[in-house]
């Protein structure tokens, strides 16, 4: 890493810092897969303050990414599976104006430090099927595991499930 970039673990009085970042990239990322409606609700329902601190409490880790101590990424991560040893990545976002530059790429590799420093011998993520991010995890060297479809309020997440092994 650059010495313009820095990776560390997120805590509560960070809360606001990732539903900001949330807001900045969340429409950019999912308006030409979903409906305005459908990015609001979720948004709502994942992104409030309340959600992240039971996401956290819940054991969800998440890992800020700064530029020039600048906040412009966020990535989170927790157990899927203790007995498989199995962890999923449960949100990755950069900022529009940084992605391209190797950024999701560092956020993801520490991910995947953290986890396979806590046993991990698989990562899972989710991907919705018309997300041009599925590029970039296989790039990452994830593979299509499998789909699913998973009910959220009134709307549908058509999902692939990629996994990585380590």
């Amino acid at each position: 890493m650059t010495k313009n970039i820095n990776i560390r673990k997120a805590t509560t009085p960070d809360i606001p810092v990732i539903k900001i970042l949330a807001e900045e990239t969340w429409e950019p990322t999912y308006s030409s897969i979903l409906s305005k409606e459908q990015i609001d609700y979720m948004f709502d329902v994942i992104y409030k303050e309340e959600a992240l601190q039971k996401q956290m409490q819940a054991g969800q880790t998440f890992l800020l990414l700064y530029e020039q101590d600048k906040p412009v990424g966020f990535a989170s991560f927790s157990v899927k599976d203790q007995d498989e040893h199995i962890f999923k990545l449960n949100k990755i976002y950069l900022l529009p104006a940084c992605q391209g530059k190797g950024y999701g790429k560092l956020l993801l590799g520490a991910v995947e430090e953290e986890v396979k420093a806590q046993g991990a011998h698989m990562l899972d993520l989710n991907v919705n099927r018309y997300n041009k991010a599925k590029d970039f995890y296989k790039r990452c060297g994830y593979y299509v595991y499998q789909q699913e479809d998973i009910p959220i309020g009134p709307y549908w997440m058509n999902d692939y499930i990629m996994r990585k092994i380590f």
